[in-house]
């Protein structure tokens, strides 16, 4: 890696944790407290498990960022790209606000389906400027997905 990328590198990551970090505030809060008392479904995973997952896909997002900023590509279409990934890091803390901090599965549904939405749309646009920058969301996606399952779940046994 050029000497000049590694700043750039450093910002990908930081940039993306601390929006993880954002929503981890709201998490922690209520996790131990409110997140107990929910009727949860039989493939809820264990508590300990989600902050591993999480650390590993930050960075996997950060580095796809990375790889986009430090390809050449058409400026519009790297702009385009840019943007869809600020509203799904946006989208990923508000689900933690959703969810844990206004203690609204519903709402959290609503907002973990736009989120989404908008990880396909950044896979897409990624994997046009680079395409294994689109290969490293696909596990985020992945996660999203059981994440959205679960979330319906227990909005569903808590209404």
């Amino acid at each position: 890696m050029k000497t000049k990328n590694w700043w750039k590198f450093g910002v990908s990551i930081v940039l993306v944790w601390i929006a993880g970090g954002l929503g981890s505030l709201f998490t922690a809060s209520s996790v131990s407290t409110w997140f107990t008392t929910l009727a949860k479904p039989s493939f809820n995973p264990p508590n300990w498990l989600f902050g591993p997952v999480w650390t590993i896909l930050y960075f996997m997002i950060g580095v796809s960022l990375f790889l986009v900023w430090t390809t050449k590509a058409n400026k519009n279409l790297k702009r385009k790209a840019y943007w869809i990934f600020g509203i799904q890091l946006v989208l990923n803390s508000l689900w933690s606000v959703a969810f844990f901090g206004a203690q609204n599965p519903a709402l959290a549904f609503i907002v973990i389906v736009l989120l989404w939405i908008s990880i396909l749309l950044n896979i897409i646009e990624f994997y046009k400027i680079r395409k294994s920058a689109g290969y490293l969301l696909v596990p985020y996606i992945l996660w999203v997905s059981f994440a959205a399952v679960l979330n319906f779940a227990i909005w569903m046994l808590n209404r």
